[in-house]
């Protein structure tokens, strides 16, 4: 029933949240394009529910091509191939926010498995049963894994946490993972104000 509950959450909060923040939407848009040539969001495909492909939306911090240079489709805390307007975006989260659009047509929800690439850490086929248990609800924006080490991880520890959630998903249980992401993004701002003093 939750899990019912939860679609119809998602819907409505992109919804609302896509209306209220439209303007804000076009300047981040407008200032990535000035930033550097190319669109402004960025396009990647991901494994969602069931395994299912699909395009998660971001706004572009890197410049264009940047996943076929350098590191690949990861960067490194100073990647030359980040924009300056990316940089901000990415310290800021501001760069997620297309992905309102995922969630309002379904392909993902607020809280929930991070969508992993189609190909990495592994394809669909070669995770184990326990580990596609991740595939059984919608990718997130943020999730347990996330709030509990996210990049730090090893990728088997990640597939735990989300393997964990799935079993264990409720609606306290997302009010604690949301929590915990305010609570991380505050923190990670913080020490961002706080480098900037010090250098």
């Amino acid at each position: 029933m939750y899990r019912i509950v939860k679609r119809i959450l998602d819907f409505l909060v992109s919804l609302l949240g896509l209306i209220c923040i439209s303007p804000a939407l076009l300047l981040l848009a407008l200032g990535v394009k000035l930033d550097s040539k190319g669109p402004a969001i960025f396009r990647q495909v991901r494994l969602g529910k069931g395994g299912k492909p699909f395009e998660m939306l971001k706004f572009r911090s890197m410049v264009v091509g940047a996943e076929h240079t350098g590191t690949g489709v990861y960067s490194a805390e100073d990647d030359p191939r980040v924009t300056k307007f990316g940089k901000i975006l990415r310290a800021t989260g501001l760069d997620e926010l297309p992905q309102l659009v995922n969630i309002l047509i379904g392909e993902m929800s607020f809280i929930g498995p991070r969508p992993v690439l189609t190909y990495h850490p592994w394809r669909y086929e070669e995770y184990t049963e326990e580990q596609k248990k991740r595939f059984e609800v919608r990718p997130g924006v943020t999730g347990w894994a996330q709030v509990n080490g996210r990049k730090t991880l090893m990728w088997t520890e990640r597939l735990k946490y989300d393997a964990e959630y799935v079993e264990n998903l409720s609606f306290l249980f997302d009010l604690k993972i949301l929590f915990l992401t305010f609570k991380a993004v505050l923190g990670q701002k913080k020490d961002n104000i706080n480098k900037g003093a010090t250098v």
